[in-house]
């Protein structure tokens, strides 16, 4: 997955204990397609060494000793604020976090996060005294009003073994709130998203439920497309997999379930001024459900060889919701090639939505896959997004959202 394809992103590192976990921030940066450069302060190189950065990083560092400043050079303090298109400093010790408060530029890293002037991650990690000093506090508060975005520390033991608030964040909360900096979308900025994801699960007896074969993966991908794009996402599933904490996970199991989150959710109120809400129904709800679950367990003594299960017809979540306000997309899952389109443009009519993401399933593209292609289908238009990884196919659907529906 390259999301970050040809970006070029600048870390500062700076004297904490934490700066190894910057070496595997580094390899996910890279893995994800961007270029990475380092800048090191003198007090960093006794935790790590800078062999051990130009190895990660393939690219030469940046310190006091090598800044040139010939014609062609960027290793120096401007140009290389102006090749990059994120900054960070991870890890940012109290010492660093104390001087970029009160515009103190002593060090060749200071020098060129001071001259910086897009939005920087700041990554604290600091023992926990340091980190609540209140000069450190204020400074922190003082930063997040001059263009540093911080990604707040976390209560663990530390290495000086105290426990306690000063742990620098998880790598992948870092890596994920980079990547939403760098893809973020003014369109999906101030827009409440609500989708829903995972196959429901509809009880039998304590013991026993139907369910179906989805495996959420299509749905928790858009989820964390539309948080890297901005938007305030809401997340109504039944899986419970991995994705940004920042995103607002809401853990069900039956459709009944589903249906009144998804209600509730729709009908808060939005803050004044956002934007037109999106509602994306990409579960696999059951089209049908037991007459009657039972408490306890059905014990097979008293049905005999065959059990007559009676079913009824589930409640449909996507005709369930008000549609008025917002814009409502579909996903159908069809088996039959040669009728799906024309399926999905029924769908489209009856249930009085907006879109139709129609999802194709066949041996090349079965459930549980971490690929997938689709074709977007609204009143006007048949877009088809052809095979990409569910992630990259999330970030293709919202741009093409964005063209078809401007408001």
């Amino acid at each position: 997955m390259h999301l970050l394809a040809n970006k070029n992103i600048l870390i500062a590192v700076t004297g904490s204990i934490a700066i190894y976990k910057t070496l595997e921030l580094i390899r996910l940066y890279i893995k994800s397609g961007a270029n990475v450069k380092v800048i090191m302060t003198k007090s960093a190189k006794k935790f790590v060494s800078v062999l051990t950065f130009e190895t990660i990083s393939q690219n030469r560092i940046l310190d006091e000793e090598n800044e040139n400043w010939e014609k062609e050079s960027i290793n120096n303090h401007i140009a290389i604020g102006k090749w990059a298109d994120m900054l960070i400093i991870a890890p940012a010790s109290a010492n660093t976090i104390n001087k970029l408060s009160n515009g103190i530029a002593d060090n060749i890293l200071l020098q060129t996060i001071l001259a910086y002037p897009k939005i920087k991650l700041l990554v604290p990690a600091a023992n926990t005294n340091m980190i609540n000093n209140h000069f450190t506090k204020a400074s922190l508060e003082m930063l997040k009003l001059s263009n540093f975005k911080l990604i707040q520390t976390q209560t663990k033991e530390l290495a000086c073994r105290d426990i306690g608030d000063g742990g620098m964040a998880n790598i992948e909360d870092i890596f994920h709130a980079t990547v939403k900096e760098i893809l973020k979308d003014d369109y999906w900025k101030n827009r409440k998203v609500v989708l829903t994801g995972g196959g429901t699960i509809e009880k039998i007896d304590d013991v026993r439920y139907i369910s179906n074969f989805s495996s959420g993966k299509m749905a928790t991908n858009l989820a964390i497309a539309l948080y890297y794009r901005g938007a305030y996402v809401c997340f109504i599933t039944t899986k419970n997999l991995d994705m940004p904490k920042e995103i607002n996970t809401i853990l069900v199991q039956s459709s009944d379930e589903m249906l009144k989150y998804t209600q509730n959710t729709l009908n808060t109120e939005t803050k004044l001024n956002w934007k037109k809400p999106y509602f994306f129904s990409v579960s696999a709800v059951s089209d049908y459900v037991p007459s009657c679950a039972q408490s306890g367990k059905i014990k097979k003594d008293n049905i005999g060889d065959i059990w007559d299960l009676k079913l009824k017809k589930n409640i449909d979540i996507l005709e369930s919701v008000h549609k008025d306000e917002i814009y409502t997309i579909g996903f159908k899952a069809e088996l039959d090639k040669s009728s799906a389109k024309i399926n999905a443009k029924d769908m489209l009519k009856k249930k009085n939505i907006d879109a139709v993401c129609l999802n194709i399933i066949d041996s090349q593209n079965n459930f549980g896959s971490n690929e997938n292609e689709i074709d977007l289908i609204t009143k006007n238009v048949n877009i088809h997004l052809p095979k990409d990884t569910k992630l990259n196919l999330s970030l293709k659907l919202l741009d093409s959202l964005k063209e078809q529906f401007s408001e």
